[in-house]
């Protein structure tokens, strides 16, 4: 940051894409230098490292670590083939919140999976359910729209499909005709402007980086002109009422607070660059892992930050309603990339869980599945859609 990234006025100039684009941060992987050179028995790799998992027979069963994101794929994958899993709500010896239990019983299954994941399926040293319920996957829906098409959704799809999540592409026709709880559980708002989303034009005056202004609708067949308008609005807002999870990300995130008038708000909005600045890079965060949309995190991580919103709920007489699940560092926030302004931030609420009538809306600001490189944020996505 110096006199040739700056404009006249002061104000930092874009990078073209990111500030720092350090995959060992994005995976949560330990990157140590090395001050020397290496020498040993060593193989050149010319191909992906094949790593089996370990499943020999148990007498009580399995356990499987939360904290790996390959173990959600196990799940997926011994759900398909009707295998019920477990949930530890309560640790015990042995098991941490949020890890699985699989029972004993089906082990070619069993051994295929830990083949095909690389995951250890660990021996269980007692057979009892105390402190566990049975980990139910949810009916996932995700918003897809046209008007030149939407990057975070292509990145999350390829996100679900790597991980063996189930999942249905919601397009504008079916979220404005309603009735979303008879065939989903949970619903995805990619990160998206409002205007986006719906394609009302009051939308887009009020979207405060547009975004969607270019997009010329007379370009566009009237088939191919997206936006579910107040129809669809509503429908995510019954949808939520009658007990459906929505799920927003990024600017998305804009959507679900003005459109169901949730108390919270964006501090960063309508600051100037030339006091809050953060163009894509990793931060230091706490995770609160007693809430179950962290199981599996550690106390302390990084998180990916990219013009991404931060909240402050706003007090009112339901707070008791609103979680705060990933908050930002009290000091030394940068870990790297560049930031003005880290004030701004210090102990503010990344990601919040909201009650809204019979359902649930999550927050999530930073980019936890962003280009689907992020492995050390995936599960907080992954802990919305296993229960």
């Amino acid at each position: 940051d110096n006199e040739w990234t700056r404009a006249r006025d002061g104000s930092p100039i874009r990078p073209y894409d990111m500030a720092t684009d350090t995959m060992s941060e994005f995976m949560g992987v330990r990157a140590d230098p090395l001050d020397e050179a290496v020498s040993g028995e060593l193989r050149k790799l010319t191909g992906p490292v094949s790593v089996d998992g370990k499943a020999a027979k148990r007498q009580y069963g399995y356990g499987l670590d939360a904290r790996l994101n390959d173990s959600f794929k196990a799940v997926n994958l011994l759900i398909d083939q009707g295998i019920t899993v477990r949930r530890v709500r309560k640790p015990t010896e042995g098991l941490q919140l949020g890890d699985f239990i699989v029972p004993p019983g089906k082990e070619p299954i069993i051994a295929d999976v830990a083949k095909k994941t690389g995951v250890d399926f660990r021996e269980l040293k007692t057979g009892g359910s105390d402190g566990t319920q049975e980990a139910k996957r949810l009916r996932v829906g995700m918003y897809q729209r046209y008007r030149g098409g939407n990057m975070d959704e292509g990145w999350t799809r390829l996100l679900l499909e790597q991980f063996a999540f189930p999942y249905t592409t919601l397009l504008d026709a079916e979220i404005k005709k309603g009735g979303l709880n008879d065939k989903y559980d949970l619903v995805i708002l990619p990160d998206d402007s409002t205007f986006a989303m719906t394609g009302d034009r009051a939308d887009e005056r009020r979207d405060e980086r547009g975004g969607g202004a270019r997009f010329r609708e007379e370009l566009y067949p009237p088939e191919y002109r997206s936006g579910f308008g107040k129809e669809g609005v509503d429908a995510l807002k019954a949808f939520v009422q009658k007990g459906g999870k929505l799920v927003t990300f990024g600017r998305s995130t804009d959507f679900a607070i003005e459109k169901l008038e949730l108390p919270i708000r964006n501090v960063l909005a309508n600051r100037p660059a030339k006091e809050f600045f953060c163009p894509g890079s990793t931060l230091r965060a706490k995770f609160d892992r007693s809430n179950p949309l962290a199981y599996g995190m550690p106390a302390e991580g990084l998180v990916l930050f990219f013009n991404s919103p931060v909240f402050e709920i706003i007090p009112n007489e339901f707070n008791e309603r609103y979680q705060t699940v990933v908050t930002y560092a009290d000091t030394d926030i940068l870990q790297s990339g560049w930031l003005i302004g880290p004030e701004a931030l210090a102990k503010k609420p990344a990601m919040v869980s909201a009650k809204y009538g019979d359902g649930e809306v999550i927050l999530i600001g930073f980019r936890a599945q962003h280009r689907a490189q992020t492995h050390g944020t995936f599960k907080l996505l992954f802990n919305c859609l296993i229960r």
